[in-house]
């Protein structure tokens, strides 16, 4: 490679670059982010926030802008006290400060935990299809992922789960429900037969939780107080996925273990204020997933109509085939300008619900696809 002064390389490959030998060959993590009428395709929540909420948080940004100069509280112990009073409320378990963190979305937690629970030498076991990040943060955290196959209708095979937990003896083990990307809800029963199994810990991803009626397994911590941890989101029902704000429900001593992998000041002034400010409209927010949870109905029941599978959701989306080729039924999608989801499942496909136009354009849509035999 000729390098001339004054000028930056850019056509530097990244084989040429001294890589972990783990990431070589890795794709990102990525959804496309293309300008069509309709796009259904990340799961967020397609209402804005109330103007009541926007007018609060415009006003706490106000008088916290001259204090930018200055680091943010470290521990965010005022906006967990508020997830903490709003768990408490919306689970019927009663949680304090001390069973709650806060972080940059879900992701981030989920990777505080990899740090402190995995790491080289470490397991991590999911049941897949689930959620794409999962592996992903492993392998950033150099903990070996095992992937365990789902049954024929997507949901967790407990004797193959129990199977391979003792087979493999896992330090960390993901339980997405409701389950990304099929929308299907564990049981409690089944959670804790896998905890109990569980040499290690046991994380359960409920980033969907608001959507579901079935019950939190933030009922479970106090049976399993050094196994359990409860991972969740503001992403979705509190329309916040721009809010970057996720957090977990645990025993304290989990919350002390993450603060020794954290990064310190994780969580800015404006970020701790605006998911805070979520909370007090937290029932103004919350009243969408109602008519989001309605939609789902509606679309399920036109897509089975249309004569297509769909997987029962208690999700805010639909995991629905069965294509001969899921490629190609996407893009059949975007011509029409919706923009869904192509997961990787031979297949399927999956959507999110929408507002009620939305939901319509793409039920237009999947009719058109029909017919055209994908």
């Amino acid at each position: 490679m000729e390098f001339r002064e004054g000028t930056l390389a850019t056509d530097t490959k990244i084989g040429e670059l001294p890589l972990r030998e783990e990431l070589r060959g890795k794709s990102a993590y990525g959804a496309p982010q293309l300008d069509v009428p309709v796009q259904l395709n990340t799961n967020e929540n397609p209402y804005s926030p109330s103007q009541a909420l926007i007018d609060d948080l415009v006003a706490e940004v106000g008088k916290l802008a001259s204090t930018l100069n200055r680091y943010p509280e470290r521990d965010s112990v005022e906006l967990r006290t508020s997830l903490a009073e709003y768990i408490s409320a919306q689970t019927g378990v009663h949680v304090t400060t001390d069973n709650l963190w806060a972080a940059n979305g879900s992701n981030e937690i989920l990777q505080q935990l990899l740090q402190a629970f995995g790491g080289p030498g470490r397991k991590a076991l999911g049941f897949t299809p689930s959620y794409s990040m999962h592996p992903i943060l492993a392998a950033g955290t150099q903990t070996e992922f095992i992937a365990v196959p789902r049954g024929a209708d997507f949901r967790i095979d407990l004797d193959s789960a129990l199977q391979a937990i003792d087979e493999h003896t896992p330090d960390v083990i993901f339980v997405t429900t409701p389950n990304n990307p099929t929308g299907d809800v564990t049981s409690l029963d089944d959670i804790g037969r896998i905890i109990e199994a569980a040499p290690g810990i046991v994380i359960v991803d409920e980033a969907y939780a608001e959507f579901s009626p079935s019950p939190s397994a933030t009922t479970l911590l106090d049976k399993y107080p050094t196994k359990l941890v409860v991972s969740r989101t503001m992403s979705k029902a509190f329309d916040f996925a721009g809010g970057r704000l996720g957090y977990f429900v645990a025993a304290p001593a989990f919350i002390e273990a993450v603060m020794l992998v954290r990064l310190p000041y994780h969580l800015s002034v404006l970020s701790q204020a605006a998911a805070t400010v979520a909370l007090r409209h937290s029932e103004d927010t919350l009243a969408t997933v109602d008519k989001l949870a309605q939609e789902r109905v509606r679309v399920e029941a036109a897509l089975g109509e249309l004569g297509y599978e769909v997987v029962p959701s208690e999700s805010n989306f639909l995991f629905f085939g069965h294509f001969t080729d899921s490629a190609t039924a996407w893009q059949a999608f975007l011509d029409e300008g919706v923009l869904i989801r192509d997961v990787g499942v031979p297949g399927h496909l999956r959507v999110t619900i929408g507002l009620d136009t939305e939901n319509d354009l793409f039920l237009k849509a999947a009719a058109i696809v029909k017919e055209k035999g994908l």
